[in-house]
């Protein structure tokens, strides 16, 4: 019996502190914030805002598959994101609307998975997962890591 309630209180404590001591529902807002920031960049096209939430030698990966079910794997420099955002012409309307976020933090560490619709001069483009990883810098939280999911299967409800 003694052993019964001992493991129930271990496991108890160790679930309540799985995500570590800073995994507050104020860290995961501002995880939050961070990943929100960077998206009113991406929709204003200013480069210095997106940049403000980005640590130094970001990882920028892409994973989808192609017509013939094929999966594609891509890594890209974050620069080449931000200038490909920045130079869209004002002709052009496009949103990556963020549908949904999960948030889970570990001391330094955070990962938001979200999800998104990307529409295209007010048609759906494609849907997917982003996928960011963190890391709080002395108080501050920075993207270190950014892959996303990209398709058009599953993604609208009819």
């Amino acid at each position: 019996m003694k052993k019964s309630i001992f493991l129930i209180i271990l496991i108890t404590f160790l679930k309540v502190n799985a995500q570590g001591p800073n995994a507050s529902e104020y860290d995961k807002q501002a995880v939050k914030d961070v990943v929100e920031t960077f998206f009113d960049g991406f929709h204003k096209q200013d480069s210095i805002i997106m940049k403000s939430t980005l640590a130094e030698d970001v990882v920028l990966q892409t994973t989808a598959r192609n017509k013939q079910g094929k999966t594609l794997f891509k890594t890209e420099k974050i620069e080449k994101l931000i200038t490909s955002i920045t130079s869209i012409p004002d002709s052009i309307s496009f949103e990556e609307k963020l549908t949904s976020f999960s948030i889970q933090v570990d001391r330094t560490m955070a990962n938001a998975w979200v999800g998104y619709e990307f529409w295209l001069n007010d048609k759906f483009s494609h849907c997917g997962i982003n996928s960011f990883q963190l890391i709080n810098f002395d108080g501050e939280w920075k993207i270190i890591y950014l892959i996303d999911t990209r398709g058009k299967a599953g993604c609208l409800e009819d």
